[in-house]
């Protein structure tokens, strides 16, 4: 097995991490539970890792990084929206 392909097993794993707490949350509709702070700053170290990988024209990097950082984005945006939905529930 090379390099490259170890890169993009990992970097699948790792990036699939992610997709658990993703679809719980949109079933769920609830994200009160969930810091924002870990996804936001765990998003920001991925678009580094990404602007690395694209100075390296290293594969695995990009791609894992890509898919990670979309499904975090989708994460930080239900726990935006849902928060803000349980807020006005509240109100009512």
């Amino acid at each position: 097995m090379d390099a490259t392909t170890i890169g993009l097993v990992a970097g699948a794993l790792t990036s699939f991490a992610a997709v658990p707490q993703v679809l719980r949350t949109w079933r769920t509709r609830q994200a009160r539970d969930l810091s924002i702070w870990q996804p936001v700053i765990l998003t920001v170290g991925m678009f580094l890792w990404l602007a690395y990988g694209m100075l390296l024209k290293d594969l695995p990097l990009i791609v894992a990084n890509l898919f990670s950082i979309v499904c975090y984005l989708v994460l930080i945006g239900m726990k935006i929206i849902f928060d803000r939905a349980d807020k006005l529930a509240l109100r009512d």
